[in-house]
């Protein structure tokens, strides 16, 4: 930044250098929680007097002046209500978008949601010209939506845009393309792949942690929210809320249908939703650029301005780019089986203990520890054909390292990319995690051909890696799914420390544990280990 008044203030005369064409250096946000500039108005009808095609929709009261607006569709879960989503409704349509939510036939199942999705989106389209009289024809954009879903509805949007991919539904009023974005609230996953396939569209979960409903435990393969994330092949992101409940998400009162220690309640809950949807909307509809901060920086780091701070607010985030210009995948688990080489083929040291490669999926019915069950708590992958994969392994009071070593020992010239990235969890109610409940943290490290070595402690980036939920049941003792959070370390952090190290020759990338280098012991799932130029 370029203070060219003098001021020490940022102003209208000075200037910001950014890190491309396409990027400044910095950018002012806003409080993402508040209601935007826009007067907002509500209309409630009935297309037909048929079964599920009545709606709520929100837009600004002044759309005659504002061109074609995104539209974002919202589709409630089993028992819930279409009018239930005002919250959710108001605020975007106060940011200029227009937001119809629709009754939604789940009664039968996830496939009849899917179906009402579907046929609530083209009855809204198709009845433009005489919804509210008229006042949003011609200024609806059908080539940019969104479909947002709840509980059933969650796994249904899903199944709808699964449909549309596979040619079982052909859509007349707008085509594949035309939805950017698919965000499942708590979703059910009764129909698993191949129909609960978001493919490669923009994917994006919310998780409740205390969730009363689909709760995922182990015992319920069903109520395991994270599935549906990881079958999404483009980019996709991940929230989980510690404290909130599955009824804590819509606005229809009565139960948060929540349990467990320290709950949120749904007044903070939509804080925090109103603080993620808009910017999370504005990533895929418009290319946010400093949209994507609030979708991979951690919580402790960076939140929207108006968020609820309290011990009990607890915000884990994943995220991984999708098809990316010169992303590569170091590790993802999906290839070479085996604890000698990454799904790469870099061959792989390590000193920490018990090392498991597999499946990141608990494989019996409870969270209770046992030893011979390396995946406990894990839920990411299903069953079935679900494949998601990763490594565990522990550490108790010594320095151990699990790392990447380049085979030519002539060093890989890492400067190249902007970032390396990993997610990482801690395992629930193993005795590592247990003996020190708290954010988990350790060093990223880097030498080079030189033997120089750099290390930058995830600590700097946030908390760390977040503690189990201390919630109980589904066995004994306390803690419940593991829950992944990303961690994106800008690699020129390895320069700028004074190291000397030389970021074009990197022959080792490691991860260092132990008393020397953050929490003394620890037991951790890691997956997505990846070199990213953005």
């Amino acid at each position: 930044m370029l203070d060219v008044d003098h001021d020490g203030l940022l102003g209208p005369a000075d200037y910001i250098d950014g890190f491309s064409d396409a990027e400044a250096g910095g950018y002012v946000c806003g409080d993402t929680t508040a209601t935007g500039p826009l007067a907002v108005t509500e209309l409630t009808y009935d297309l037909s007097g048929a079964a599920f095609d009545a709606q709520n929709t929100f837009f600004p009261t002044n759309i005659a002046s504002m061109g074609k607006l995104p539209l974002v569709v919202v589709s409630h879960g089993n028992g819930h209500n279409y009018q239930w989503y005002d919250h959710v409704g108001v605020h975007l349509a106060s940011r200029g978008y227009v937001v119809m939510s629709h009754e939604n036939n789940t009664v039968p199942g996830v496939e009849s949601a899917a179906t009402t999705t579907l046929t609530n989106t083209e009855a809204f389209l198709s009845n433009l010209a005489t919804i509210g009289g008229g006042v949003l024809l011609d200024h609806v954009d059908r080539r940019r939506m969104t479909w947002l879903g709840h509980s059933r509805g969650g796994e249904g949007v899903v199944i709808a845009y699964d449909r549309i991919v596979d040619g079982a539904y052909v859509p007349v009023n707008f085509t594949l393309t035309d939805i950017k974005l698919v965000s499942s609230i708590a979703p059910v996953d009764f129909q698993k792949l191949p129909n609960t396939d978001p493919h490669g569209v923009n994917y994006h979960l919310w998780t409740g942690g205390s969730d009363n409903d689909v709760n995922g435990c182990a015992s319920c393969d069903l109520c395991q929210t994270f599935h549906l994330h990881e079958r999404a092949t483009g980019f996709r992101q991940s929230i989980s809320l510690h404290g909130v409940g599955h009824g804590d998400f819509h606005n229809g009162g009565g139960s948060s249908v929540a349990t467990g220690p320290c709950l949120v309640g749904r007044p903070d809950t939509h804080k925090i939703v109103k603080g993620y949807v808009f910017p999370l909307v504005e990533r895929y509809i418009d290319a946010n650029v400093p949209a994507k901060d609030f979708l991979t920086r951690q919580w402790e780091s960076f939140r929207p301005i108006g968020a609820p701070v309290s011990p009990c607010v607890v915000v884990d985030l994943m995220y991984r780019d999708g098809a990316a210009p010169g992303r590569i995948v170091l590790d993802d688990f999906q290839a070479n089986p085996g604890l000698n080489a990454s799904s790469l083929g870099t061959p792989i040291a390590f000193t920490v203990a018990n090392v498991t490669e597999g499946h990141l999926d608990d494989p019996d019915t409870t969270f209770t520890h046992n030893a011979a069950q390396p995946m406990n708590s894990m839920t990411l992958n299903g069953d079935g054909t679900d494949t998601s994969a990763g490594v565990v392994f522990d550490w108790n009071n010594a320095d151990t390292y699990y790392a990447y070593i380049d085979p030519s020992g002539g060093g890989v010239p890492v400067g190249l990319w902007k970032l390396l990235s990993f997610r990482a969890a801690q395992a629930s109610r193993h005795p590592n995690t247990t003996a020190a409940l708290a954010d988990l943290t350790f060093d990223v490290t880097l030498i080079d051909v030189n033997s120089v070595t750099s290390r930058v402690n995830i600590g700097a980036y946030g908390g760390g890696i977040e503690e189990p939920y201390q919630r109980t049941s589904c066995g004994t003792g306390s803690g419940w799914a593991a829950e992944f959070e990303t961690i994106r370390i800008p690699l020129q952090a390895f320069a700028a420390n004074g190291s000397g190290i030389d970021l074009n020759k990197i022959t080792v990338i490691g991860f260092e544990f132990g008393p020397s280098h953050g929490s003394a012991v620890g037991r951790i799932g890691l997956d997505q280990v990846e070199l990213l130029l953005d």
